[in-house]
């Protein structure tokens, strides 16, 4: 293969395109299967979910969550952009929203699956604390939800903000 001839542009968009589907995909899959199970209120159903969405998490969501700002660094140095550009600097903000309210978000999933796994060894319904994390969890989804899909937009139309 010849490494000068290969269209380098269009695989630093393939896969900053396959990450980002990637990321929001499996976020707002695992979010709807995570309030689907709490909505029944069963342990083994909670624990089950929980665990799996714990997973995905780490195999899928956070290496597309680090693919993102690598392909997107490489998009700006192969297009010749400026860091500084507004629209890109208001993507690194919402980014860095959507990774703060996730980061949490992931230590309350593994704290919902560890109290369920406790309750259903006991024998017992999901405690009350389990229902506030899981308030906490929904809560944070929001913002993080938000915006990445503000992000999708500034990738796609890259306003010049009046400048």
């Amino acid at each position: 293969m010849d490494w000068v001839s290969v269209d380098w542009p269009l695989i630093a968009k393939w896969l900053h395109i396959l990450s980002s589907t990637v990321l929001f995909g499996t976020g707002i899959g695992t979010a709807f299967q995570m309030v689907w199970a709490m909505r029944t209120r069963r342990v083994e159903t909670i624990h089950s979910v929980a665990s799996g969405v714990v997973v995905a998490d780490w195999i899928f969501t956070t290496p597309a969550g680090l693919a993102q700002p690598a392909s997107g660094l490489w998009l700006i140095w192969l297009n010749g952009y400026s860091l500084a550009e507004p629209w890109l600097v208001a993507t690194y903000a919402l980014y860095v929203v959507a990774f703060l309210a996730w980061a949490p978000v992931v230590a309350l999933q593994i704290r919902i699956r560890n109290l369920a796994a406790a309750a259903l060894a006991a024998g017992q319904p999901l405690p009350v604390h389990a229902l506030r994390l899981y308030r906490i969890w929904f809560a944070l989804g929001w913002p993080a939800f938000l915006g990445l899909v503000a992000v999708f937009w500034l990738m796609v139309a890259k306003p010049n903000f009046g400048v």
